[in-house]
């Protein structure tokens, strides 16, 4: 008999450095219905140690990665082992972890994260479903953005799904097909501004919230040509770095609190401009705390803009890469060619069986 009941540990790294979501997850199968339910989470936060090493590895030559890369997985083991140990009443089926992108150029044919080493299952002594972007890229996708696959199964009463991370990203799950994108850099940039005050992130979005728009610059970051290009695609922090950073860089004399509200303006203008015009669309991610970048879109959407509790703000990334290793473990697809670009539908990642 097939089974229909799965208790996984879904584990997500992202952009913006703040740390590692985990979060212990019960998924049932009933009619060809997914269902879902969150039985722990947690947040560890990145050590500045950490921090720093995860920030430099880009710059790293590649033996030194390699050795970042091995470090990383022992670490990865490590909180996720204590984790597991606060919920003994559980036999975990399998963990799933996106590990730590390092280098995202898809359009060269690159995308790696660091962490997705084989000695994680053997450390764990579990098995584990890791590195789901590399077989897309091989496919000819962007590998990314990957939580629509996911989305597309457990979300489909909302019009759209959008998460605010480091990148923002939106599926679109009413279309003919999915589709979803990257949209445009959020609390990478955010937090780097909050960080020039000495602060590690703009809580509920206050500072911007006391700033005044600059229309010189809200103009030119509206005229970025990422945004005119035609999906898929898909945003790395070089693109930051090459496209983004300069622009910011020669507003320097003006004040933290008005570049901080000018981009909370400008991101909100960029959400919309690819968000439905009627229906539910629900926000989830970190962002989604800002308070001020969440009234800028209110404001100006006439969609229905559905902000859950925190659980789900916080935990359903982490939650949905669980969820598509086990898709990855069942042999179904969760990796969509109208999303990516990708030549075919497809079951991403890889099993590292532990016997």
């Amino acid at each position: 008999m097939k089974k229909e009941h799965f208790y996984v540990i879904g584990v997500m790294s992202g952009t913006s450095l703040d740390g590692l979501d985990l979060a212990l997850v019960e998924f049932g199968l009933n009619d060809d219905k997914w269902s879902y339910r969150f039985v722990s989470t947690t947040t560890k936060s990145y050590s500045k140690s950490w921090q720093k090493k995860l920030e430099e590895a880009r710059y790293l030559a590649v033996d030194a990665l390699a050795v970042l890369d091995r470090d990383y997985t022992t670490y990865l083991a490590e909180e996720i082992q204590l984790f597991r140990n606060q919920n003994p009443g559980y036999t975990i089926d399998f963990v799933c972890s996106h590990g730590h992108t390092v280098h995202h150029k898809p359009d060269q044919g690159i995308t790696f994260q660091i962490g997705n080493q084989k000695e994680l299952s053997s450390l764990l002594k579990t098995s584990v479903v890791c590195d789901f972007r590399v077989q897309d890229v091989a496919l000819g996708g962007q590998g990314a953005p990957l939580v629509p696959g996911g989305e597309y199964y457990l979300f489909s009463e909302y019009e759209a799904c959008v998460n605010l991370g480091g990148f923002a990203n939106v599926s679109l799950l009413k279309q003919d097909q999915l589709i979803a994108f990257d949209v445009a850099a959020a609390n990478l940039i955010f937090n780097t501004f909050a960080q020039k005050l000495n602060l590690p992130y703009d809580a509920d979005g206050k500072i911007a919230a006391q700033g005044l728009l600059i229309p010189s610059l809200l103009e030119e970051l509206n005229a970025l040509p990422y945004y005119k290009l035609e999906f898929p695609k898909s945003l790395g922090v070089e693109w930051i770095t090459d496209q983004l950073t300069p622009i910011l860089n020669a507003c320097d004399q003006e004040k933290v609190t008005d570049l901080m509200h000018t981009y909370s303006v400008h991101l909100a203008r960029q959400l919309v401009n690819v968000l439905p015009k009627s229906g539910k669309v629900l926000f989830s991610g970190g962002g989604t705390h800002n308070l001020f970048l969440m009234q800028q879109i209110q404001t100006i959407s006439t969609a229905e803009i559905c902000i859950p509790n925190d659980l789900m703000i916080d935990y359903k990334e982490a939650m949905i890469f669980g969820f598509l290793g086990l898709l990855k473990h069942l042999g179904e697809d969760n990796c969509f060619a109208s999303v990516t670009g990708a030549r075919h539908n497809h079951s991403t990642g890889v099993i590292f069986e532990y016997n």
